[in-house]
């Protein structure tokens, strides 16, 4: 068990809502950054406070004393301009704050949409090729914050980078909002069927973010053993690679229609997570098990 004092932002959304349960479950106290009075997760350790990660006054307040800070928000929802607004200048506000302060630790939940899959790319590791400027805004605004959280001294950075993200919940984009799509257009039931799906359960990126945050895996000197200290450090955490025919089989299973596969050039990489597992992080939602969660909420 812990004393840590972890800032979480985004506490209510998918990601940040199993990050505040994990860092109950280890007893740390947790101040639960929201955007509307009770919304916080309602488990034990939680504070709540309500405001505005990006502005100055209150993203100090709010660090003060911490022993971490983790960033979960990107306003996936929103045009280009917003997720800069929110997602890149926001965090990054809250996180000078947090280096300002002294807080020895900032985690910050990126994404595995900053590396290049184009066919032929082979397997991902955390030295791979970023995506190039014409690509996606979301990997391209969340490869530009990476960038800048390494630019940003005064603390231990830890960048951590998960593919798709499975898990239920109304936010989810991949157990609720993608299949609803699918759901609806036609267009969306077509894919290579052994192009790579790259994915982890959000309990075991929970999990890794809570020990990452509450010391459970240490700062070190040495990369494969831990964080650098005073660095900024990335890592993958994904599950042993899927494929199209494993997730869209399944979510159009559940929804009683039929995928169409492609025949054209692909992604069939991974991505390889061999740093997390040397730090100690295993997956221990299967494939299998994600999927039977997946088709039950959709059938339910």
């Amino acid at each position: 068990m812990t004393s840590s004092i972890v800032v979480v932002t985004g506490a209510n959304g998918l990601v940040g809502s199993h990050v505040v349960s994990a860092l109950s479950e280890r007893g740390a106290t947790i101040r639960a950054v929201v955007r509307r009075p009770g919304t916080a997760p309602d488990v034990p350790g939680v504070e709540e406070h309500v405001g505005d990660f990006g502005d100055a006054a209150f993203a100090a307040s709010v660090v003060a004393g911490a022993d971490a800070l983790v960033t979960t928000v990107h306003p996936l929802g929103g045009d280009a301009d917003e997720q800069r607004r929110i997602g890149l200048d926001g965090t990054l506000a809250i996180a000078s704050a947090a280096g300002d302060a002294g807080v020895p630790l900032v985690v910050h939940i990126s994404t595995a949409g900053v590396y290049d899959r184009s066919p032929g790319t082979g397997d991902v590791t955390e030295e791979s090729a970023y995506v190039p400027d014409d690509s996606n805004p979301y990997g391209v605004i969340k490869r530009d914050l990476d960038e800048a959280l390494a630019r940003l001294g005064g603390t231990t950075r830890v960048l951590v980078r998960p593919p798709m993200i499975l898990g239920p919940g109304e936010s989810s984009v991949w157990n609720t909002v993608q299949p609803a799509a699918i759901a609806q257009d036609e267009s969306r039931r077509h894919a290579v069927a052994d192009a790579t799906v790259a994915w982890v359960h959000v309990t075991d990126l929970a999990a890794l973010t809570a020990d990452l945050a509450t010391g459970a895996i240490p700062v070190r000197d040495d990369v494969s053993a831990g964080p650098v200290l005073g660095g900024c450090t990335p890592v993958n955490v994904a599950a042993p690679r899927a494929t199209q025919r494993d997730y869209l089989g399944a979510v159009c299973d559940a929804l009683g229609v039929e995928p169409t596969w492609d025949d054209q050039p692909a992604w069939t990489g991974a991505i390889r997570a061999d740093r997390a597992a040397g730090w100690g992080w295993s997956p221990r939602v299967s494939l299998d098990e994600a999927l039977d969660e997946l088709r039950a909420g959709l059938r339910s």
